[in-house]
């Protein structure tokens, strides 16, 4: 039964089609994370979970990024700024998030460019922000009776860090947003 409470983490290497055991802990409410090597400070970490919903319902909130500050509690302004009518230039995304870790808080700006491919794939395209690089890719398939999400970020900040502590961070922190995601997609039925 899939719960949609604190996901227990297991570690996958990031495919289109889970093996057997993936299987049964994505069914389960698992959410998976593999990381994978990136440029020297920066990090890359891609997470699958399932949702039981349809494509179509999960794509309809997905793609309205003004809720984006429900999905991820850090992201504190999620906006569409502008949108190409003939959709080949994608949609303009403002968002502003906040981490606290060690009593200091950090802030991260950052413009996005987003191309959606209808019920598939959103792709985020860095533009400029407080980073040097960042892209992330959204896809859904169809899965049992729902929707398979997976969601690889790589991300470079302008401070410098250890790769592997930015690794570490994406790595603890995304779980647990893909599993609010998950509970707020489920919830607003």
């Amino acid at each position: 039964m899939l719960s949609l409470e604190t996901p227990r983490v297991a570690s996958f290497q990031p495919q289109s089609n889970p093996q057997a055991t993936e299987q049964v802990a994505l069914l389960r409410g698992d959410i998976l994370v593999g990381t994978k090597a990136y440029r020297p400070g920066g990090g890359a970490v891609t997470a699958q979970m399932y949702l039981p919903l349809a494509r179509s319902t999960a794509w309809g909130q997905l793609t309205d990024y003004s809720r984006w500050v429900h999905f991820f509690p850090d992201v504190v302004q999620s906006k569409v700024l502008d949108s190409d009518s003939s959709g080949n230039q994608g949609k303009r995304l403002y968002q502003l998030a906040r981490k606290t870790f060690l009593m200091l808080t950090a802030q991260a700006e950052i413009y996005l460019r987003v191309f959606e491919k209808l019920h598939q794939q959103i792709q985020f395209r860095f533009e400029q922000g407080t980073f040097s690089d960042f892209a992330a890719d959204l896809t859904l398939q169809d899965y049992h009776n729902g929707t398979l999400l997976t969601y690889s970020v790589q991300a470079t900040p302008l401070i410098p860090v250890p790769s592997f502590l930015i690794e570490q961070v994406l790595r603890q922190d995304l779980p647990g947003n893909m599993a609010r995601m998950r509970k707020v997609l489920c919830t607003r039925r």
